[in-house]
This record gives structure tokens, sequence and C-alpha cells, in this order.
């Protein structure tokens, strides 16, 4: 078996997308459900936020798969197949642990570092353990990304990486327009990174912070916290003639500021300078918008850059060294595995050998006395032992080496084992 992402998030799809895919306690319970009814699905559970659904499976098929997994989220989204498939991705097998990997370690997030979706992994596995739709294989997987994100907040600031982003950015527009206290703000976008500028914006004293989101529960709830004033998306052109700063994170799959409706904004302001921090990945902005008059572009690319040397960019770096040296113990581990049952089917057959041989010699030789018996028996279990050493060890050792070959496979015909004898090696007890 093997396991299979598909999924879509906010580096895949447009915020109205993702809010179509939105699935409450019940919705969640009915897909799992459904993707667990799958011809080729053994195991399943889902990762769903606000800003990713994502569905996990042990297959046994890999086309086979897509095919039904991917269906579910079309119909889900009310989406054709051709409008839906630009923005699923795909990660199977040594890919889709990595991926979860780098989720549960918030490396995917639209805040890198937030620990918000340690909680919703956890939960994943709980909902399909629950449902009786995980079985080993993502059991173990999940746990490990669990433990893995665990340790990534444990053993380095990775909390502070998105707040230093914030800051940097914000430092970089004072250094263009001067201090962003008593000056006009406007936050575009009302996620976990809006709510960092609105935050900092408010610390740094804005006088007056527009919060403008294309929907207005979540602006609202942002501007309420931090006494700004909630507007919509038809608004923006409006809001930024006024504005001094502007911090665009809004995670849309397009970009959210063009050149053409800035360079009229430009017109109007009578040549009033204006800081645009772009925080989103892809970015809202067009970098064009850098060419206008009195505009300064502050893109997450530069600051991030800048931001490598600095604390916060080594606890990143520090996490994704975490990771990927989790990806190569838990890959090797699981290669190690797949030969396991092999190996032990091989050793049983020697030791059927060595019995069948013993129970024969003692035919042969009814008198023999117990102790050369003994010695007899013990000799020929050490020459099968250490003719099969060589080979167990080194299948061990090839089954970490990435290809095409399966070295269990290949011994198992070298040896013309019973596939039923290597099979029931893991099969569990039936109750």
């Amino acid at each position: 078996m093997s396991v299979l992402v598909v999924g879509i998030s906010h580096k895949s799809a447009p915020v109205a997308l993702l809010e179509r895919l939105a699935l409450d306690g019940d919705g969640v319970h009915k897909l799992i459900t459904d993707a667990a009814a799958g011809e080729h699905v053994t195991e399943t559970t889902v990762i769903a936020t606000c800003n990713r659904l994502e569905i996990y499976a042990d297959v046994d098929r890999f086309h086979g798969s897509i095919e039904e997994l991917s269906r579910l989220l079309c119909e889900r989204a009310g989406e054709s197949t051709e409008g839906m498939l630009p923005h699923l991705y795909v990660h199977y097998d040594d890919g889709a642990v990595s991926h979860l990997f780098h989720v549960a370690a918030g490396l995917d997030s639209m805040v890198v570092g937030e620990g918000q979706i340690l909680g919703q992994t956890r939960e994943a596995l709980r909902t399909g353990q629950e449902l009786g739709t995980v079985g080993p294989a993502l059991n173990v997987l999940f746990q490990q990304a669990l433990r893995i994100g665990k340790r990534s907040h444990a053993e380095t600031d990775i909390d502070h990486a998105a707040p230093s982003l914030v800051t940097a950015g914000l430092e970089r527009a004072a250094a263009a327009i001067g201090p962003v206290s008593g000056r006009k703000a406007v936050v575009v976008g009302a996620g976990a990174m809006a709510s960092l500028a609105t935050s900092t914006l408010a610390g740094l004293g804005a006088a007056d912070i527009a919060v403008v989101n294309r929907t207005s529960g979540n602006a609202d709830r942002l501007a309420t916290e931090y006494d700004a004033r909630a507007v919509r998306l038809s608004a923006l052109t409006d809001e930024l003639v006024g504005a001094d700063v502007v911090v665009s994170c809004t995670g849309a799959a397009g970009v959210v500021i063009a050149r053409e409706d800035l360079a009229e904004v430009v017109e109007r302001r009578a040549g009033r300078p204006l800081a645009v921090v772009d925080l989103a990945l892809p970015h809202d902005v067009d970098p064009a918008v850098a060419e206008l008059p009195g505009v300064s572009l502050i893109g997450l690319a530069r600051l991030a850059e800048e931001l490598r040397d600095t604390d916060a960019g080594r606890e990143v770096d520090g996490v994704r060294s975490i990771v990927a040296q989790e990806v190569a113990a838990f890959l090797s581990a699981r290669r190690q595995a797949s030969v396991t049952p092999t190996v032990v089917a091989l050793r049983s057959m020697a030791t059927e050998v060595v019995d069948a041989e013993i129970a024969r010699l003692d035919l042969r030789l009814p008198d023999l006395d117990e102790a050369t018996r003994a010695e007899l028996l013990h000799a020929v279990r050490r020459v099968a032992d250490k003719l099969l050493h060589q080979p167990t060890v080194r299948v061990k050792e090839l089954a970490n080496e990435t290809g095409a070959v399966s070295y269990g496979a290949a011994l198992a015909e070298l040896f013309a084992l019973d596939p039923d004898a290597v099979d029931a090696v893991t099969r569990p007890e039936l109750p």
C-alpha cells in the first residue's frame, strides 16, 4: 500500500474557491466516509482548515485513487473537473510523507510557523480513528507528523517567524514614508497574517486602520478587536487614495492590486508617498507598481531574503532541517520494514528445511544419541544462519536506496517463497 494526498490550499486556489470548499464537522465526516468508500482506498482521513482541504489515503492503486478522490473535491466545490484540476495538487508515497511533515511543522501555512495547524492535524487523526477509517499506515504517519510538529516548536522559535516578517515589512515602510504612528493604514485580507499586521500597526500607533476583505465576517471580527474599520473589497481604491501604508496578505491566487488600478490612485494622491507591503504568497500586488511615482513596494521575497540571516530566518531553516532529517529517517525505517516480511518468511523457510532434514536423519539413524543429535542440529542451524545472514542484511541496506527495484520481491523470487507466507507475516489476527 502507498499513501496518497489529494488537496487544495491557499497556495493553489483563490479564496473564493476555498470558501466553497469550507466544511463543518458533519461535512468533514461525510467527506472521510465517501473517500473510505473508494474502490482502491484502504485507510483515509481529512485535514480541513479555512485555507486547506486535503484527503490523505492509503491506497492500492495510484491512478484510480486520484480519480476517486479528485472527484469528491470537485463535487463539493461545485466545479467541473476541468475547472478544478488546475487548483488541485497530488503527493504520492514518499512525497506524501514529506508534505504532511511540512504541514504539521507549520512550513506550508500561510503564516509560517503558526501552531494552529498542529491541532488541526491532531483532529484529522482523531476523527479518522473515531470513524474507523484510519488504520496502521495512517496512524503511524500522523503520529510521527504530530511528533515532528511538537519538536519543531520545542527546539526552535519558529513561532516568531511570522511576526518578524510583519515587523520587518513595516520597518521598511517607515524608512520610505516616515514613522507609522499617526498615519492611515490599510490591511488587505482578514486571515492570520492580516491579524498580525493589524495588531502590529495598532501597536505602532497607526491613527486609522482599515481592514479590507472580500467578505465581511472575518474583517468585522478583526476590526472590532483592534478598533479598526471593516471595509468591503469593492471600496479598496477609495481607501488607497487616503492611505500612507498598505499591507496586503489575502492568500488569493491572483493579483489583488493591479498596476493600472494603483496608477489611478497615484494620480489622485497629489504626490503623497505610499508604502505597499506585500506579504502574500503568491503575491497580491503587481510587481510593476514599483515603477509608479511615490510608491515603495516591499515584497515578501526580499523580506524573506533579508530575514534569512536573522534569528527568525534561522529558526525557519532550523525547522526545515528537522523536517528533512525526520523525513529521511521515516522513509528509511519504512523501506526496511517493507522487506521484513520477506526476511521473516525466508528464515521460516530455512527453519522448516532444517527441521525436515533432522527428521529424515532421525529416521535413517534411529539409534543416534541425544548429545550427537543436538550437536548436529546446532551445526545445521548455524550453517543456515550464516548462509542467510549476508542476504538479509544486504536486502535491508538496499531497501534504503531509491530506485524501481524491489529487493524484497527479488529475494522472494530467488528463494521461491510462498506469497501467502510473506503476507501472513503482516496480516492481522482475526478476532
